[in-house]
């Protein structure tokens, strides 16, 4: 136990958990999860993107469209986060990782598509400045003294717009509209980071706060739904950015 960083000696072999262990041990398992969902999520596109039996179950080659299956595994990662964010408080831990696994497997399989749009160097080249730009923000969300809580509203408000605009361009096909709304995803997207990061920093200090202990089943689904967000900051904006600066096949 000596070596332990989370505890320290007081006296006479009694140890004491040192102030803010809890909340960084909620934040790396925060991002822990997050890591992993990427990495599922990755495998699982590269697997079935690069096998085209499997991507003949997604789409028909001869028309270019999608089948049935196709359009399921593209919507069902939508109906899985509300299932997770509705189903917070019901779902038990082991279901709540179960269902956010499932989302990675069927998010990086829905992903495959880009492999069949885009050339192998720029999904790269925009992955990696995708990371780039979540590590930053998520570095200036975790040490910033600035209160990020007051752009909240601010943030909420253009993700709807931009929600909207997107279904909107659905219908009217526009490519110069779609380019805008890429730059403005960025935008709300890398913002958004920096106030997840911070959001998630305060709750793991309002559960040690309240003598929580990483090991509570509530802590743990919390640690998930913040790796969720994370992940979805993320993917879109590495998405956002191949729509700007992918190279098309």
């Amino acid at each position: 136990m000596n070596d332990d960083k989370n505890w320290t000696y007081v006296q006479d072999s009694v140890f004491v958990q040192k102030e803010g262990a809890v909340a960084k041990r909620f934040f790396a398992n925060v991002f822990l999860w997050m890591f992993v969902a990427l990495g599922i999520s990755t495998f699982a596109a590269y697997f079935v993107g690069s096998n085209p039996q499997l991507m003949g179950y997604l789409i028909n080659y001869e028309t270019g469209k999608m089948g049935i299956l196709g359009w399921v595994v593209m919507l069902a990662p939508l109906g899985l986060v509300l299932l997770m964010s509705a189903g917070l408080s019901k779902l038990s831990y082991s279901a709540l990782l179960g269902v956010f696994l499932l989302y990675s497997v069927l998010t990086g399989v829905s992903l495959s598509f880009i492999l069949l749009i885009y050339t192998s160097g720029s999904i790269i080249s925009c992955f990696a400045a995708a990371a780039g730009i979540f590590g930053i923000m998520a570095f200036l969300g975790y040490t910033t003294d600035v209160d990020l809580s007051k752009f909240g509203t601010i943030l909420m408000v253009g993700l709807v717009g931009l929600i909207i605009a997107s279904v909107v361009n659905a219908f009217i096909q526009s490519e110069s509209f779609s380019l805008v709304l890429a730059f403005v995803g960025i935008a709300i997207f890398t913002a958004l980071t920096a106030y997840d990061v911070q959001k998630l920093k305060r709750i793991g200090a309002g559960i040690e706060e309240n003598g929580g202990q990483i090991q509570d089943a509530d802590t743990k689904k919390l640690a998930i739904m913040g790796a969720l967000s994370l992940y979805l900051d993320f993917l879109n904006i590495f998405l956002y950015l191949l729509r700007i600066f992918g190279d098309r096949r």
